[in-house]
């Protein structure tokens, strides 16, 4: 999903991992281009000005559940990650 949205800002998604402090783990894409001069998952992960990352197509592992749950678009505390990867494959 590489183009403009409908607000005419550039849009490149990225894969992503992270995981959140009550074990969950979360696999999907954010607009990596988000802000401007913003161009890795560290500058939105530390980026003090909006306190929620924006995820789509998500697919969720909580630790108590056997099965994923499958998200279109979700909201995450930044306060509640302990880590965050890219997925380098998508190079």
């Amino acid at each position: 999903m590489n183009g403009k949205d409908t607000t005419g800002r550039d849009v490149e998604a990225r894969i992503i991992r992270l995981k959140l402090v009550d074990g969950t783990l979360v696999n999907g894409q954010i607009n990596i281009k988000r802000d401007k001069g913003y161009d890795r998952l560290s500058d939105l992960i530390t980026n003090n000005s909006e306190p929620f990352l924006v995820m789509y197509n998500v697919t969720a592992h909580p630790g108590h559940i056997d099965n994923p749950i499958h998200y279109k678009t979700l909201f995450i505390n930044k306060i509640h990650i302990i880590w965050a990867e890219p997925d380098e494959e998508q190079r």
